[in-house]
This record gives structure tokens, sequence and C-alpha cells, in this order.
């Protein structure tokens, strides 16, 4: 009985001790643990087609962006350059104890008239003024108003300045006119008759004003291939014909007959430099055609003032710049006095001709030595594109030479007015061959 008692308790505590154990047994986790990282590759994302797409319309648009603004064609102007040309508003008159000078007022001939307490003769003012000709009047004594006396061989030689130095237009700083020097001289002969009796003049006087001697002036000028206007440009090309003329403005002369005595090329206004081509020379022989075998030509004589001639374009052998400067020595006595072999416009145009047809004039041009460099031409050489010179009157171009005087115990001989005149710088090209 006590053996069955131990068994069946023996039972319950084994039964009771699985209970306990049931029941205090802890219980597996709600949620697992997060396994470890593991790389992933990336991956290639392919392309998706836009959501976007493009609005249609049912008409086509017809809006465009608007064109650029062009500016307006500028209409052609016939327009020439004016160049100035020598006004003559200066006279003189020598008599035997002073000399009388009249400038206009209108002094350059602009139309601007000039103050005339700006305008003195030496250290003299105007001692009165012709309203009605709009003139001032100065006197000078021979040996006052800061004259210089200078003697030549043949004359006696007194010489004045002409001072324009403008002020300023009211309370403005401008000016319309620049300042100004002109020469005033006037030529006394040393050689003359002495008696009482009256000297017959064995000339036709020019006039019987002395001022007419003081207005006489040599040009040169480039003119158009139509020769009635000057040519605005100094560009030629090889191959080119330049067509020059040589003029002389009388003014109150007798009518003057003009001659081109000799010309001289060169590199620079210095009529000595080198190198340098005579194209012109022995009183009046264009050689240019003669030498090189050119159309170079005097034209014929279209009036006894002006002498105009062709020379082909040439440059010098070496020289890159091509600019020539042309120094030409003119003169001009009256047409009374024939052709002959100091005063003549010779050409080669198989054989000699003259311009005026007086081809007698032209035998000893075959005599000169070709190529040799001429003389006489060694003072008053300008230096712009244009100068000119005074007769015996004055002028800051004027040549020491002027008018030659006529020894009265000589034959008569002839009466020439002389000067240098130079044009430049005249650019020659080289034409491009295509």
């Amino acid at each position: 009985m006590v053996m069955k008692c131990t068994a069946v308790c023996l039972v319950a505590l084994a039964l009771l001790a699985s209970f306990c154990d049931a029941q205090y047994k802890p219980s597996k986790p709600r949620y697992q643990k997060p396994a470890p990282p593991t790389r992933q590759e990336p991956v290639k994302q392919t392309a998706q087609e836009p959501q976007q797409t493009k609005q249609t319309f049912e008409k086509p648009l017809t809006w465009s962006y608007p064109e650029d603004p062009k500016p307006e064609p500028s209409p052609e102007v016939p327009f020439e350059m004016r160049h100035p040309v020598p006004a003559a508003t200066v006279a003189v008159e020598c008599r035997e104890r002073d000399a009388h000078v009249e400038v206009k007022k209108d002094m350059f001939g602009i139309g601007q008239f000039i103050n005339p307490a700006d305008l003195t003769l030496g250290n003299c003012g105007a001692v009165a003024e012709d309203t009605s000709a709009q003139v001032l009047i100065f006197e000078a004594e021979l040996h006052d108003c800061l004259s210089t006396l200078r003697m030549t061989d043949d004359s006696l030689i007194y010489t004045f300045t002409m001072n324009y130095n403008p002020q300023t237009l009211g309370a403005s700083p401008v000016v319309r006119t620049s300042s100004a020097a002109v020469i005033v001289e006037c030529h006394y002969p040393r050689k003359h008759n002495v008696s009482s009796l009256p000297l017959d003049p064995l000339w036709i006087p020019f006039s019987a004003v002395k001022v007419a001697e003081e207005f006489l002036y040599f040009t040169l000028k480039l003119m158009m291939d139509d020769w009635q206007y000057e040519r605005p440009s100094y560009q030629y090309f090889l191959g080119d014909i330049i067509n020059i003329e040589a003029t002389v403005k009388q003014y109150f002369h007798v009518p003057l007959r003009v001659y081109v005595d000799n010309c001289v090329a060169t590199l620079s206004p210095d009529v000595s430099s080198n190198p340098r081509y005579a194209f012109i020379d022995n009183h009046g022989c264009l050689l240019d055609a003669r030498i090189t075998g050119s159309d170079s030509k005097f034209m014929a004589r279209s009036a006894e003032n002006k002498l105009q001639f062709q020379l082909e374009a040439f440059r010098f052998q070496g020289a890159d710049s091509g600019l020539l400067y042309i120094t030409c020595h003119l003169k001009a006595t009256s047409t009374a006095y024939a052709i002959d072999s100091e005063h003549r416009a010779c050409s080669f145009i198989s054989g000699w001709k003259e311009a005026s047809g007086a081809d007698a004039a032209c035998g000893t041009c075959e005599s000169g030595g070709f190529g040799a460099a001429p003389g006489g031409s060694s003072g008053g050489v300008g230096g712009g594109a244009s100068s000119g010179m005074w007769g015996t009157g004055g002028g800051s171009q004027a040549n020491p030479g002027g008018r030659k005087i006529r020894d009265v115990s000589q034959k008569e001989t002839v009466f020439e007015w002389e000067g240098d005149v130079t044009l430049g710088p005249i650019s020659i090209g080289e034409k491009v061959l295509s």
C-alpha cells in the first residue's frame, strides 16, 4: 500500500515538474533578426519616353521673327573737292618817294571781311579806307614802315611786309582766318637816262597803272582727260597718262604767252635731290618721248596763257614709295614776241613739232644732251600740291629773279617773267597682273 502511494506521488511530482518547465520556458521572439546587408549591383534603367507631346495646330503659324533693320542707301551726290585758289587782293603802286598799297577787306577771297586793326604794313596802319570798294589804303615812304633795301646789278628793291594777325571774334575763342604775311616789293632801275630830254620808250607800255606789274602768277595743275576741270586725285598707275596744265594769270597785263622751260621729277620737293629725271630741258624740249619712246608730248595751244602737256606715268627704279614731285621752271613773254629757240614747246613725234606750229624753233632740240640735268631751277620751290610766284611784286614764294629790266643803251630785248612751280606728291602705283 505504501508502495502504491509512493509510486503515485512520484508520478504526480513528475507531472508537476513537467508542467512547471512548460510554464516558465521563454517564448521565441515575434520578429526575426535582420540579415547582414548584401552588395547589390546597380540596375540600368531604360530610357522612358517623354511624357510631353508636340502641340499641333489646325492652321500653320504665320508669325516669324522680324528682320534686322537695314540702313537706307545714301544717294549719289555729285561732289568735287574744292581747292583754294590764290586771291588777288593786294595791289601796290610804286611811286617816286613812297609805296601806295591797297588791300581788299575780303583779303582771303572767302567773303569774310578782316578787321582793319589786324592788318599792318610793317609797323604802319591803314591811312584810309574806301568804304564803297571795301578797300584799305596804306601809304609808306620807301625808308619807313620797317622796309628793307636790296640792290642788284640793275635794280634797287624796297621790300615791305604786310602782316595780318587776326584776333578772336567778339567774346568767342574762334577765328575764321589765319595769320598771313605778304611780301610787297618796289623795283627801281639803277640804269636810266639822266638827261632833261624826255625818254620815249621803245616798247608798248603794259598799262598806264604801275600796279599791273604786281599781278603775275604761275600755276601747274593736274587735269582731267577732257582738260576741262582740275583732277581731284593725285593717284596714278603705271601706263596712265598724266595731264598737266601750266598757266600764267596775267591780270592787267597785255596778252602773255607761257612756256615750260624745263621740268625735273624727283622723289622729294628738293629739286636738287637724287635720283632726278629731266623730262623737259633745253628751253622747252620734251625729251621723254625721245629718250624712252613714250607718248609724252605737248598739246596744241588752246590759249596763249596756257600750255598743256601729257606725261606717261613712271617710277624711279628701286624706289618703293612710288611718289613723284615735278618741279617746272616757267616763263612768260608778251604774245607780240615770236617763238624762238629759247621760247618754245617742242615734242618728239616722228620728228620735233612745236605746239604753236613754229617747228623751225625746234631745230636745236636734237643737239641737247639727252638725260642731262636741267639748269636754272635753283630757287623758289614750293612744298605743297601746287605753288606759284608773283612777278616783280612778291609773295612768300617769290623768285628773286623776277622781271628782267631792259637797258635802254642796248637793242630791244624780250621782256619775260620767270618762276618755279612744284607739283606733288603724285603717287604712281603698280598695276596688278591677274
